[in-house]
C-alpha cells in the first residue's frame, strides 16, 4: 500500500471540499482532528504514568485542534496545559457574537485546565512528561515568528537533555509543508517523536522518520478517489491508525 502525499494547496482545496461538497462544517472537522490528536497521545503516553501533556497552540485552525485536544485528553485522564499566546482574532466560525477560539477556550477554563503565561513556558517544558505541538499548519510559510521561535527552540533543547515524548499535529512546526526540513536551522533539528497526519499526510512530512499516524475516518469514497488518496482501512472504533514505514506514492 503507498499513501499519497499532498502539496500545502492540494490540502486546503482537499478542505475546502470537504466543507463545500462533503457538508462539514470547520468546527467538525477540528473536532474530528483534536480527537485523533489526543488519542495519539494516549497511544504514546498513558495518563496513569505521564499525566502531564503541554499543548503549544498557534493562533490559526492548529492552535484550534490543539485546544480541541486538550479537552478530550482532560477527559481521559490526564492534565493537560495549554500554552496559547497568540489568540485568534478572526472568527473561524460563529454562534451569536462569539468567536470560535473563545469558545474553545471557555470549554477548557470551565474544566479547570491551566493557561500557561508566556514567560512559564520553558519553566513547564522541564516538568511535561510530553508535548503536543499544535502551532502551525499546513498555511505555513518562511520563518517561524516569536514567540514561537524561541519555543520551539526551547523544545530541541530539552529535547537533547532528556527523554521528552513531542508530538507534531500534521506538519513538525517550522517545517516547509511541501519542502520539508531542510530550509532552516530550526526546521532541521526540530524532530518529533510522533506525527499526527490529519485526512492525509502532506508532502513535506516525507522525511519523518518516528511514529507516523493518520488521523480522520471520516473522507467519503467520491472525495478519496478525487484525490487519490488510498486511505487504508481504520481498525475498530479509534479515529487514527499507524502509518509508520508506509511509503508515500507520490
Amino acid at each position: 500500500m503507498a499513501l499519497r502525499y499532498l502539496t500545502s494547496a492540494a490540502a486546503q482545496q482537499l478542505d475546502r471540499d470537504l466543507m463545500s461538497v462533503g457538508g462539514f462544517s470547520i468546527d467538525q472537522l477540528m473536532e474530528l482532528a483534536g480527537l485523533s490528536c489526543a488519542e495519539a497521545v494516549y497511544h504514546t503516553v498513558p495518563p496513569t504514568s505521564s499525566p502531564r501533556v503541554l499543548i503549544a497552540c498557534g493562533p490559526g485552525n492548529q492552535g484550534g485542534d490543539g485546544l480541541v485536544a486538550a479537552r478530550h485528553l482532560q477527559h481521559f485522564g490526564y492534565s493537560p496545559q495549554v500554552w496559547y499566546p497568540k489568540r485568534n482574532a478572526a472568527p473561524l466560525f460563529e454562534v451569536g457574537a462569539v468567536q470560535s477560539d473563545q469558545r474553545l477556550v471557555t470549554q477548557l477554563q470551565n474544566l479547570g485546565i491551566e493557561f500557561v503565561d508566556n514567560d512559564a513556558f520553558d519553566t513547564k517544558l522541564e516538568t511535561t512528561d510530553a508535548v503536543l505541538d499544535a502551532i502551525f499548519g499546513f498555511s505555513f510559510r518562511g520563518e517561524p515568528r516569536e514567540p514561537f521561535k524561541s519555543a520551539l527552540e526551547a523544545i530541541v533543547s530539552v529535547q537533547k537533555r532528556r527523554s521528552l515524548p513531542v508530538l507534531s499535529v500534521d506538519i513538525p512546526s517550522s517545517w516547509g509543508v511541501d519542502s520539508g526540513n531542510g530550509e532552516s536551522a530550526l526546521s532541521q533539528s526540530f524532530m518529533p517523536d510522533v506525527l499526527i497526519s490529519l485526512t492525509a499526510p502532506k508532502l513535506g512530512s516525507r522525511a519523518f522518520r518516528g511514529k507516523h499516524y493518520l488521523g480522520g475516518r471520516f473522507v467519503d469514497g467520491p472525495t478519496a478517489a478525487k484525490y487519490d488518496l488510498n486511505l487504508p482501512k481504520y481498525p475498530g472504533t479509534s479515529q487514527i491508525v499507524d502509518i509508520t514505514g508506509v511509503e508515500p506514492s507520490n
